[in-house]
């Protein structure tokens, strides 16, 4: 599941989705020290993109991994999408330039499907003015305005962190370029574009209820539940769509997340918690090499 006043249309689509404190302080979260033997380590913490005023504050969990690093890198540069061409890059990448609309693409269920929910669901944009996205930039932008109804907004985990990092002078890095995301999102559907739309206009149905466990879990670091929620329905859908994804991102990650271990100081690495989880995750993949991963858990 892939704007609060302020933030632009492409921010909030490419910074692609409950306890007392007492209890916060004595349970697992999404946040991991993962070790080599010489006793150098790093964190990772998987991040949740967009969140509710309700879900803070944070963990603890994560303020510990925060003060305790020196550099944080993030999936991409945050700071790069003020930049005013960013906007005119997305839609140049996401919309269809060759005359296609999806119109044209989809085949009559997926659009009479699609048609059906955007006269229901009391959108502010109509289909007409969305003819030419592609898949990824609709569902997306759909996804977006499902989430703002439940009260989300951009000032996820990611962005907080962001903003915590650039007021404390905090070194700031990123896993994939901007345009490396942009590109993904284009990509998103291609090749299956009726059975992509149909698959997330289906998973729209149960949004809200979906959402509160995902928000659940995560806050409580269960790895069963969050890799049921991302990998399990992913891959049951679309081998290609968890491939690319997840898959060889994560691959493409894992070479500069290693690399993190030779520097001076201490990297704390956010990135969403979907590429924590699985047999194709962060965490089993340094634990396949021979790094010592284990859950945070912050002091009473």
């Amino acid at each position: 599941m892939l704007e609060k006043a302020g933030f632009t249309a492409a921010q909030a689509i490419v910074a692609l989705v409950l306890a007392s404190i007492a209890t916060l302080a004595s349970a697992q979260t999404a946040v991991w020290q993962v070790s080599k033997d010489d006793g150098n380590h790093i964190y990772l913490g998987g991040t949740i993109h967009l969140l509710r005023a309700s879900d803070y504050p944070l963990p603890p969990e994560y303020e510990l991994a925060y003060q305790e690093s020196d550099r944080l890198f993030f999936e991409t540069d945050i700071g790069a999408m003020n930049d005013p061409s960013l906007q005119q890059r997305m839609m140049a990448q996401m919309t269809y330039q060759d005359g296609r609309t999806l119109r044209t693409v989809l085949n009559e269920e997926a659009y009479q499907a699609l048609s059906d929910y955007v006269a229901s669901a009391g959108l502010p944009i109509p289909l007409a003015m969305m003819q030419t996205f592609k898949p990824g930039l609709l569902i997306s932008t759909l996804s977006v305005l499902e989430l703002q109804k439940l009260g989300f907004s951009p000032q996820g985990v990611d962005m907080f962190f962001h903003t915590r990092a650039m007021g404390d002078g905090k070194d700031r890095g990123q896993l994939e370029t901007l345009d490396q995301q942009l590109a993904l999102l284009a990509s998103l559907g291609e090749g299956y574009e009726s059975d992509y739309v149909m698959y997330s206009l289906e998973d729209f149905k149960d949004m809200e209820s979906q959402l509160e466990t995902m928000v659940s879990s995560w806050r409580a670091g269960d790895l069963s539940v969050l890799e049921e929620q991302f990998v399990g329905s992913m891959g049951e859908f679309s081998d290609e769509l968890y491939q690319g994804l997840l898959v060889d991102r994560n691959q493409d990650w894992l070479p500069l997340i290693e690399a993190m271990f030779e520097q001076e100081g201490t990297e704390f690495v956010l990135a969403g918690v979907a590429h924590m989880v699985g047999e194709d995750g962060l965490l089993a993949m340094l634990e396949s090499r021979g790094y010592e991963v284990t859950q945070v858990m912050a002091q009473p």
